[in-house]
């Protein structure tokens, strides 16, 4: 199941992509079966190693086209181990609402982005997460969850804030809203509830056989409950001006940064 709509975020075969806190690695997997060159990064080192052997499981069916790659790594968002510009694009799918120093992490995405890159964010829809919020503490209140909602110009301004250009939003899986109600009314680990167990029913046959009846369905009711929301943006190239050598140089605060690191 993917957040991201590659039809709005298109790949290239060879572009070198960041999955940052791939989780089990459904948006890294897709990539490498696009033929990009993936890393899938989480600090979750079970995962990770899950990941590992799903990557080596699709190279063994031959199911990734030649000149794909594909590595998954244990990291750390905040203190990411690539050099500057290392990416063509870089996936965040539901991460950003987890990490207390969310700035930290679009700087670290900014910097490891190449200019012209793109980058795709999900996070939990304000509206359906408030309800889940409402209806549930242990919803959130657990090692590693949820800390904040985020409404749309917030992460919008965020990520303008970071020096990145905003070209697309949209909204997915709205039939996933009603079974996190569900759950959070009868308790998030009571998966015994009849209407849970039937509506996890419904999502796994939609997952699965994907009919007409339930895609038609979700598309029209993904702008009113979307369990998520989608932010497709670049990262500028910079102005280039002439010093007095002739030689071009960088301008704007990414030019500064780099100075004062030297």
């Amino acid at each position: 199941m993917l957040t991201v709509d590659f039809s709005r975020f298109p790949l290239a075969p060879g572009d070198r992509v960041l999955d940052l806190g791939c989780g089990a690695g459904r948006h890294a997997f897709e990539c490498y079966r696009r033929g990009a060159q993936v890393v899938a990064l989480d600090q979750n080192g079970d995962e990770i190693r899950e990941v590992a052997k799903w990557f080596a499981a699709m190279k063994e069916a031959g199911e990734a086209p030649e000149g794909a790659t594909a590595t998954a790594m244990e990291g750390d968002a905040l203190a990411l181990p690539f050099p500057d510009e290392s990416f063509d694009v870089v996936i965040i799918s539901e991460v950003m609402e987890h990490i207390p120093d969310d700035k930290g992490v679009l700087a670290e995405m900014v910097r490891v982005l190449r200019p012209g890159g793109r980058i795709a964010i999900t996070v939990p829809r304000y509206g359906p997460e408030k309800v889940c919020w409402t209806l549930s503490d242990a919803y959130h209140e657990v090692e590693g969850g949820h800390i904040r909602i985020y409404k749309a110009d917030e992460l919008l301004g965020k990520v303008r804030e970071a020096g990145l250009k905003p070209y697309g939003t949209h909204h997915a899986h709205a039939l996933h809203s009603p079974y996190w109600w569900l759950k959070c009314a009868f308790g998030v680990d009571n998966d015994k509830a009849l209407p849970v167990r039937a509506y996890h029913k419904l999502l796994v046959w939609d997952i699965m056989k994907k009919p007409l009846a339930t895609r038609v369905a979700e598309q029209a009711l993904n702008p009113l409950i979307g369990k998520s929301f989608v932010v497709y943006a670049t990262k500028p190239h910079l102005p280039r001006i002439a010093d007095a050598d002739g030689d071009a140089t960088a301008t704007g605060a990414g030019a500064e940064a780099g100075v004062a690191a030297k």
